[in-house]
């Protein structure tokens, strides 16, 4: 049979045939040998290993042609074993080269039999180094697979395992013969086989590798514990570009994925409380310091949040002895939630009170003075977190699963509690929760407690000025008269302005609006003392003018004490005002048949400053005078007087701040307690930095 008598069988399943196989690395090479040993058969391969074309060897004794003589008694021994023995010989033989050199080759030599019982061996023959090197490729190649620390496994185009290590086999917790034939969702149902198999898919049809493809599950090895894993994809590719399939190597990388988890919740703590200081205790109030607080950990921290402050922190009494483990009276000041749930109606609302008894954990938390944490909440840990047993069956259905309290601690005081729950995120609250909610809340019970000292200071000093003014001015034959004080919005310290309308004989009236510069408790006491005065002053029917000078006069006298008046007085007889001013921002006469109008009024010079000679309502070189003015004020007239905190501010211009009130008045047509609350609302700003003092008054006929 001659050799194009055989079958083609290179183009095998349609793929043709590339001459890249393992035999062709190879370089096998195959020689037949008749019975009297010469060659009658002789592979191109054999030309290339022995250097003889086949029209050279054929024919010849085969032990003369490639073995040398010192080699030949053991070749013939050899040959005849093989021939009669029947034996298959294997192993490294040295044969001579056609260039006279030696070479080993490795050979597997075996008897043939022809139809006819004729007798042939076959050799199939192979450079020794060659085979060498390849071997130790083959060898490295199973040794990186097998013994490799990365998990290694190769899939076919229909995402099948082919090949498993033991590394992977140890990761996945499942050895590598039943991975084979199946596909990764069948071994790892408990990571996003989805989301691989695409990935895989795209690396099949592009043939770009994916590097560092992080994701994370849980194998059938550690079921209880989330691993992570760095994965890479090769395709694989074959002869002629045919893809065999998809290479995977898995590193587990868990503890870095951990590390830089943990790392990246440290950052957001950091963030957190970093937001923390710039968002809480930004005003003096209370009840928007609970707000913030709540604001910032909704929805970093918790799901829910609520702040909850005892009752007599914020009235300044001091707490009582629960360490019998009494109930505790809380106010409920601020609550926050992520998002739609039932948990937010189960808390109580802001600004109501309600009594949590000692079984309480809100009530522990603050017994105690340290955080209460319920990891995994259960059924009968419900009742011991909700205000009422309403409220506990609303915290079940919202799926409240976490729960964590921390005290509200301000210069060792315990002032509340900082209320957390989590239903939405599935992860329950841990230590390092507890450390950054500890941390928060006392970071906020800092401004809390420095709202609540701030508002019962406020509330004192408030009472303190309006003790100190007078009450609804009494009524008056000829006038109607309408008063407002409103103090400071961004201050605690009392303020110093005044109004007062004092009756004199005659059927007159004294309308009188100060100012004591500065705050505090001095100024109201110069306020107090001024007022006083002006009273008795008034009662002795002085010129306005004279008024000013006695009090300027008693101003110098108390110690950095410096004052602005506008003292008016009105005589329903005659139908006019006699004003004098003592450096105060000019009244406005509203005529009852004319437009609204400054008065004009010489402004003086505030009061205690010096600048009156002693005795003598005129002036001194270099000094300030007093003088009194005449305003016509007829029945229906109305005049305005005001303390500078209705009209100044600190971005726009005096004299257009003045042309507002103007303005304004000459469109006021209500009563004057209307009026009143007309200027306060279109010119009190919002924060304002000054109390304000006003005074609005109509002549009526007396007839």
């Amino acid at each position: 049979m001659t050799a194009g008598s055989f079958p083609d069988t290179a183009g095998h399943a349609g793929v043709p045939f590339d001459g890249t196989g393992l035999l062709d690395m190879l370089g096998v090479a195959a020689v037949v040998i008749d019975a009297r040993g010469r060659v009658v058969l002789w592979s191109p391969q054999a030309e290339a290993l022995f250097g003889y074309r086949a029209d050279e060897a054929l024919g010849r004794y085969v032990a003369r042609l490639i073995v040398g003589p010192e080699h030949r008694e053991e070749a013939m021994r050899l040959f005849g074993e093989v021939l009669h023995g029947g034996t298959t010989w294997a192993g490294t033989f040295p044969v001579r080269h056609k260039d006279g050199t030696t070479r080993d080759v490795e050979f597997r030599n075996m008897r043939l039999t022809d139809d006819l019982g004729g007798l042939y061996a076959l050799g199939i023959a192979a450079d020794r180094s060659v085979v060498e090197r390849v071997e130790t490729g083959l060898a490295l190649s199973d040794r990186l697979v097998s013994q490799s620390p990365i998990g290694l496994a190769v899939l076919d185009p229909e995402l099948r395992y082919v090949l498993v290590n033991p590394a992977l086999e140890r990761i996945n917790g499942i050895p590598a013969a039943l991975h084979l034939g199946r596909r990764i969702g069948d071994m790892l149902p408990l990571v996003d086989a989805e989301a691989l198999e695409t990935a895989l898919r795209a690396v099949l049809a592009t043939g770009t590798p994916l590097l560092d493809h992080q994701t994370t599950g849980r194998t059938p090895s550690d079921p209880d514990h989330e691993r992570a894993w760095s994965l890479s994809f090769y395709r694989l590719d074959g002869p002629e570009g045919r893809v065999l399939g998809v290479a995977v190597s898995v590193i587990d990388v868990t503890e870095q994925h951990d590390a830089d988890a943990a790392a990246g919740r440290s950052r957001r703590r950091l963030a957190l409380v970093a937001d923390a200081s710039a968002r809480v205790g930004t005003t003096l109030e209370v009840e928007r310091t609970a707000d913030e607080l709540a604001g910032v950990v909704v929805p970093e921290l918790a799901d829910v949040a609520a702040v909850d402050v005892l009752d007599s922190v914020l009235a300044l009494r001091r707490p009582g002895d629960s360490e019998g483990g009494g109930p505790e009276l809380f106010r409920a000041l601020a609550v926050k939630a992520s998002g739609p749930t039932e948990a937010l109606p189960a808390a109580d609302p802001p600004g109501e009170v309600a009594m949590y008894g000692a079984d309480r954990l809100v009530t522990r938390c603050v017994h105690t003075g340290m955080p209460v944490l319920v990891r995994h909440v259960g059924p009968g840990d419900l009742p011991r977190i909700a205000r009422s047993p309403e409220a506990a069956e609303l915290l079940e259905r919202a799926g409240v699963h976490s729960y964590l309290a921390v005290p509200l601690i301000a210069r060792g005081e315990v002032l509340g509690a900082l209320d957390l729950k989590r239903d939405r995120n599935p992860v329950p609250f841990d230590g390092d929760d507890v450390l950054l909610a500890t941390e928060l809340a006392a970071r906020a019970a800092v401004s809390i407690d420095n709202a609540r000292w701030y508002q019962s200071v406020r509330n004192s000093a408030v009472t303190l000025q309006r003790s100190l003014l007078p009450g609804t001015p009494p009524p008056r034959a000829g006038l109607e008269v309408a008063a407002r004080y409103q103090p400071a919005q961004a201050s605690s310290e009392v303020g110093g302005d005044w109004y007062d309308v004092i009756p004199l004989p005659e059927d007159k009236t004294a309308l009188v609006v100060g100012d004591v510069m500065g705050s505090g408790i001095d100024a109201a006491a110069t306020m107090g003392r001024l007022r006083t005065a002006t009273c008795a002053f008034a009662d002795l029917d002085l010129s306005p003018a004279r008024v000013l000078h006695h009090l300027d006069r008693i101003t110098a006298g108390l110690e950095h004490s410096i004052a602005t008046c506008l003292f008016a007085v009105h005589d329903p007889r005659l139908g006019r005002c006699r004003i004098a001013n003592a450096g105060h921002l000019p009244p406005v006469r509203i005529p009852v048949d004319g437009p609204a109008e400054l008065v004009t009024v010489s402004p003086g010079v505030p009061l205690g400053v010096g600048g009156v000679p002693g005795g003598a309502p005129g002036g001194r070189p270099g000094g300030g005078t007093f003088r009194t003015a005449r305003v016509p004020f007829r029945p229906g007239d109305v005049l305005v007087l005001y303390t500078d905190g209705l009209v100044e501010t600190r971005d726009e211009a005096i004299d257009d701040r003045l042309a507002l009130l103007v303005e304004i008045l000459d469109g006021a047509r209500g009563s004057l307690e209307e009026t009143c609350d007309l200027l306060l609302r279109s010119l009190r700003r919002p924060g304002a930095q000054d109390d304000v003092a006003l005074l609005v008054a109509r002549s009526r006929s007396t007839g």
